[in-house]
């Protein structure tokens, strides 16, 4: 292999899935350097975490400032290297990257400083108990291509609230991202070595991770890949952050604004071309409202326009980001359409279609057994079926080995939520989807194989940080009651502790008192001679 080759051979191309054009590339990180990186990142996480919350909250605004000022060409990198509208990129990306940084500047000391834990019962009224959440130390961040930019940067601004370093590996699709987000660090003016950004294969970056021994590691991916991250953990008990992804139901009954249903469904299952673990893929409509909903939302579909949207503000879906997930779409299409499923509309090209386009599709007449039904699709193709009733459809939507989000559009709110509280999913919304992973201040993830932990809001900032008890005396003490030497009376004493603390009458009580008050006094304050 030649000079030339072996440059290649290092180096990533960032190709515009809109175009097929490639405008970026960076060279992949060595990892034979990665003991050096960490022993950087753990010489600069013990500076940082010697800093205070408002102290580091200022670097962090820092970072805001420099994504305000640069907002417009966030969006046209995230665009380019992703394939979504540059709209949708502002909207989605770079403002909750804004919000979250505010917000994690302004609450994280509120939330993570030391609090005092109140005595669970008068036999422990003389000891004293503060909760601490200290950081963790490094964290790894391995993120997806669907949402390059905010997905990432809100877990990099929590872990460095809660005083961790981070090392970041994006997505091998969007390596221009990963070059944005180190400019907007680097605006925070951070300690050398606290954030380091690696470059390169997922899978070599995972493993290069487990050897160093980041202290936490977390991923957005596939079922399939944090199925394998947890087992790779297991040896040395890293823990793991996993969020893998939806098969998110809607649910519309019969009092529903249908209007703004059918406005909801196009927009949280077309948007970033259906790209989205928390979008909308299965709509299950009560039989009344059915034929009006699907006319509906057909029509909206229809009104669609797909092409590439880094250049022209007239589009309102991109492209698919990577061959392999268009790939996967197409699959589920053919299949639904093998068995009977029927295409209700569909969006309209714009502009050239080089790229890597599928077109917004609203399918019906689908059956539980086709793929769109059982798998995550991951593209702009949404599913209605018709039910009887909201029991039929809670059911139905339950389904499912994946429980990210769902959502139920009615106009009781009460009844909303009752709903709601029956589904299995990590978040629902009521009258609304697809939004709440850029409320900083919720935290974000879902169950069954939908993954592990959170992240965002104060839940996601536990995550980055070790809870520790620091527990004391009030009034020093020779010894506890329940020490040595253990003889009847000291029996006696626990037998009567336990009467005073539960007693089943008035007289139980005091009798137990005046007996164990003092024992007690005299075990505690006064020397043991063997």
């Amino acid at each position: 292999m030649n000079a030339a080759e072996t440059l290649a051979a290092r180096t990533v191309e960032n190709i515009n899935p809109a175009t097929g054009q490639a405008f970026f590339e960076m060279p992949e990180t060595d990892l034979a350097r990665m003991p050096e990186m960490m022993a950087a990142a753990r010489r600069a996480q013990a500076q940082w975490a010697a800093r205070s919350f408002k102290q580091r909250a200022a670097h962090i605004q820092r970072m805001r400032r420099y994504i305000l000022d640069n907002a417009e060409a966030l969006a046209l990198t995230i665009s380019q290297s992703n394939g979504k509208t540059r709209t949708d990129a502002l909207a989605t990306e770079v403002l909750p990257c804004a919000l979250a940084c505010n917000w994690y500047a302004r609450n994280t000391g509120k939330l993570l400083k030391p609090k005092m834990r109140g005595a669970g019962s008068l036999l422990f009224a003389n000891k004293r108990t503060q909760m601490m959440h200290l950081p963790l130390g490094v964290i790894g961040i391995i993120s997806p291509w669907n949402y390059p930019l905010s997905i990432p940067f809100g877990e990099l601004v929590m872990a460095l609230m809660a005083g961790n370093a981070v090392l970041l590996k994006v997505a091998a699709a969007t390596p221009a991202v990963g070059k944005a987000i180190e400019d907007i660090v680097a605006a925070g003016d951070l300690p050398p070595g606290l954030f380091q950004h690696v470059v390169g294969s997922g899978g070599k970056v995972a493993d290069a991770f487990f050897a160093q021994r980041v202290d936490k590691l977390f991923f957005t991916g596939s079922v399939a890949v944090g199925k394998q991250l947890m087992a790779q953990a297991a040896p040395t008990l890293t823990p793991l952050s996993l969020e893998l992804g939806g098969n998110d139901a809607m649910i519309v009954l019969a009092d529903a604004d249908l209007e703004r249903a059918a406005n909801g469904a196009a927009w949280a299952g077309y948007q970033n071309a259906g790209q989205s673990c928390g979008g909308v893929e299965r709509i299950y409509v009560v039989a009344e409202v059915y034929d009006e909903f699907v006319r509906l939302l057909a029509e909206k579909t229809r009104a669609l326009r797909h092409g590439a949207g880094h250049d022209n503000f007239d589009i309102d879906i991109g492209s698919i980001t990577t061959a392999g997930q268009l790939r996967t779409v197409q699959q589920h299409v053919e299949d639904a359409l093998a068995k009977g499923a029927s295409v209700a509309a569909q969006s309209q090209p714009a502009g050239p279609q080089d790229g890597l386009f599928h077109p917004a599709m609203l399918l019906v007449d689908v059956t539980d057994d086709m793929l769109v039904q059982r798998e995550e699709t991951f593209g702009p193709v949404v599913t209605v079926c018709k039910v009887a009733d909201e029991q039929e459809a809670l059911a139905r939507a339950n389904d499912s080995n994946l429980a990210l989000t769902s959502s139920v559009w009615t106009r009781n709110t009460r009844r909303g939520r009752a709903l709601a509280a029956q589904l299995q999913t990590g978040v629902t919304a009521i009258n609304d989807h697809l939004y709440t992973h850029g409320l900083s201040e919720v935290p974000w993830g879902g169950w069954k194989e939908s993954g592990i932990g959170r992240t965002h809001g104060p839940e996601g900032l536990l995550e980055m940080t070790n809870t520790k008890v620091v527990n004391w005396d009030l009034l020093p003490a020779t010894r506890n009651l329940w020490w040595y030497p253990f003889d009847e009376a000291t029996y006696r004493a626990l037998l009567n502790a336990m009467r005073f603390v539960f007693p089943r009458s008035i007289g139980e009580w005091l009798g137990s008192s005046l007996k164990l008050t003092p024992y007690l006094l005299r075990k505690m304050f006064t020397r043991w001679k063997p």
